[in-house]
């Protein structure tokens, strides 16, 4: 199972990238778990200054962006 996860504070962006991650990881046929961390203190602990941010499998794959669909579908393969 995948664990996937999306860091911000909730605005738009982290929505959108929360709704592409759901939508890659669908497109996929994968078996995930995705959550939304907006505690500032974890998000910086894992290393992450800008967001929004994703994180796939405790690997942070994007950050201070939102990557389309097809992008997250290659971090995900």
């Amino acid at each position: 199972m995948k664990k996937i996860r999306v860091l911000g504070t909730g605005c738009a962006k982290c929505d959108q990238l929360a709704a592409n991650a759901e939508a890659a990881a669908k497109e996929l046929g994968l078996e995930y778990e995705l959550t939304k961390v907006t505690d500032i203190n974890e998000i910086t602990a894992m290393g992450v200054m800008l967001t929004p941010a994703l994180v796939v499998d405790d690997q942070v794959r994007a950050m201070g962006n939102v990557p389309g669909v097809a992008e997250i579908v290659v971090m995900l393969s």
